[in-house]
């Protein structure tokens, strides 16, 4: 899968700290003491959302490592580790971009990139996938993945997420403000109270909801053109096709929350919060490029 999600989920665990902080040191009633400044407000809600989201991107690589217990291959101890480093290597300069750290980890058919930039980026396969694919199959998620690298497909997250943060914050704290002020009582002291910040938070969360259906949108569309990347690297979209089928076949593990946005087999219970196409969809769109 690759990004509802550790991104996701990392960027909504910041926001919230961030929003109950600024609560905290008072900078919610600044905004908001005579009156509801929208000007102000909407910079503080960019400041904010576009904080959250670089934040959780700076933080991606190394959180994935943790989350996953990835082992980052140094120096390869066998066949099949200098293979995937090869592959990569050659992989990465078809595309166009320096060499990702390659790592293992220990868990059902899965794979996924992550990364700040696109010359400092982490590509990691799951000991399942190794197992149950064919050498071409699994150098074809392994395009999938520099795909995504070279796509820099992290990045365009990261800034669509920014925008619709700012939109979150924004909107919860209009929203706040007009129930604080309905629920003010005559001739109390302006400027927000414990109304305002309850529901804020509350807000926060509800709107992150609906936010994340409009992310996972476009983390479908960014698999369809991985999907062609690979492709393209590959020199045909047969061994893609193949994979996608074997994956379809498979009973792959969930990645952690934040990561499931970036990783290769996907999908969820809701169509809407999905991060991945199906299957299917995927070798359709394949099969008519």
């Amino acid at each position: 899968m690759k990004r509802i999600l550790l991104f996701l989920a990392t960027n909504l665990a910041i926001m919230l700290v961030l929003g109950i902080t600024a609560s905290l040191l008072g900078v919610n009633q600044y905004l908001t003491a005579k009156g509801l400044n929208l000007g102000a407000l909407l910079v503080f809600a960019g400041l904010m959302g576009f904080g959250g989201a670089f934040i959780s991107l700076w933080l991606s690589k190394p959180i994935a490592k943790w989350s996953t217990g990835a082992r980052v291959i140094a120096q390869p101890s066998n066949p099949t580790e200098r293979w995937l480093l090869d592959t990569v290597a050659r992989q990465a300069q078809k595309a166009g971009i320096a060499m990702p750290e390659v790592a293992i980890y220990e868990g059902a058919p899965n794979a996924f990139a992550t990364g700040a930039t696109k010359n400092a980026s982490l590509v990691a396969v799951s000991t399942g996938l190794l197992t149950s694919m064919t050498h071409d199959e699994v150098e074809a998620v392994l395009a999938h993945e520099v795909a995504h690298v070279a796509n820099g497909d992290m990045v365009t997250l990261t800034l669509i997420q920014g925008v619709v943060n700012t939109f979150v914050i924004f909107l919860a704290r209009v929203v706040a403000y007009f129930v604080d002020q309905f629920l003010r009582r005559d001739g109390e002291e302006r400027g927000p109270g414990i109304a305002f910040t309850i529901t804020s938070v509350v807000c926060d969360l509800l709107f992150g909801l609906v936010a994340s259906i409009i992310v996972a949108w476009f983390s479908r569309q960014r698999e369809y053109r991985a999907d062609r990347g690979a492709a393209r690297i590959m020199g045909t979209p047969r061994p893609m096709i193949a994979a996608l089928r074997r994956l379809g076949g498979l009973d792959h593990a969930d990645l952690p929350k934040n990561l499931a946005a970036a990783g290769i087999a996907g999908g969820g219970v809701l169509a809407l919060f999905s991060s991945h196409p199906s299957c299917e969809d995927r070798i359709a769109a394949l099969q008519q490029a």
